[in-house]
């Protein structure tokens, strides 16, 4: 995805040799072109897998998942982080630790909305350590869901995440696979290099 890396190299910041901020076009303030395109992508890589619905997390995974959904046409589920009075009854819950936010939250995902007849998409901004797709997987597996997939706009290759989830034997598309942040330079992983890996 040429044109998000371009986005990355141009209005990225790094913050740290494991932070990169983005918040000028997907976690903040949001690009609608940008998404639409990324949305367009996920739906093309994910075609032939009968996806049902598409689940992620509020509130940075809402744009790229909502996009993705309107391309598949399928309707998209985001667990929430925070209690609501609206939503209290029949939960299927997980817990996700936030690396960024240091905190621990409890997500939840009404039952009314997965089941076991649903082919699941997740569908999330960033993958670093992993906790959050791990926390949507345990749901769709708690819902009897089938996960077919897990879409990520930028992956910190250099973080375990994207190891774990593979090994665990899931299909993830990264839009763009960032090798590392050090020395405030952001580098690329060629996506050679991981077909190479996983061959």
């Amino acid at each position: 995805m040429e044109l998000l890396i371009e986005k990355i190299k141009n209005e990225g910041t790094v913050l740290s040799s494991s932070i990169l901020k983005v918040d000028s076009f997907l976690n903040h303030q949001i690009d609608p072109q940008l998404m639409l395109e990324i949305g367009k992508e996920f739906a093309e890589r994910f075609a032939d897998c009968g996806i049902t619905k598409i689940v992620t997390i509020e509130s940075s995974g809402i744009a790229p998942a909502v996009m993705a959904g309107l391309q598949l046409q399928v309707p998209v589920v985001f667990a929430r982080k925070r209690k609501s009075l609206t939503l209290v009854n029949d939960l299927i819950t997980s817990s996700v630790y936030s690396f960024t936010k240091e905190e621990t939250s409890e997500i939840s995902i009404s039952n009314k909305y997965l089941s076991e007849n649903d082919k699941v998409l997740i569908i999330d901004d960033f993958l670093a350590n992993g906790q959050a797709a791990l926390g949507l997987v345990e749901i769709a597996i708690k819902a009897g869901a089938s996960v077919e997939g897990i879409g990520i706009v930028i992956e910190k290759g250099f973080q375990e995440g994207g190891r774990i989830l593979r090994n665990k034997g899931y299909r993830v598309e990264s839009l763009a696979i960032i090798n590392s942040l050090e020395n405030g330079i952001v580098s690329f992983e060629n996506s050679t290099e991981r077909k190479a890996e996983l061959a």
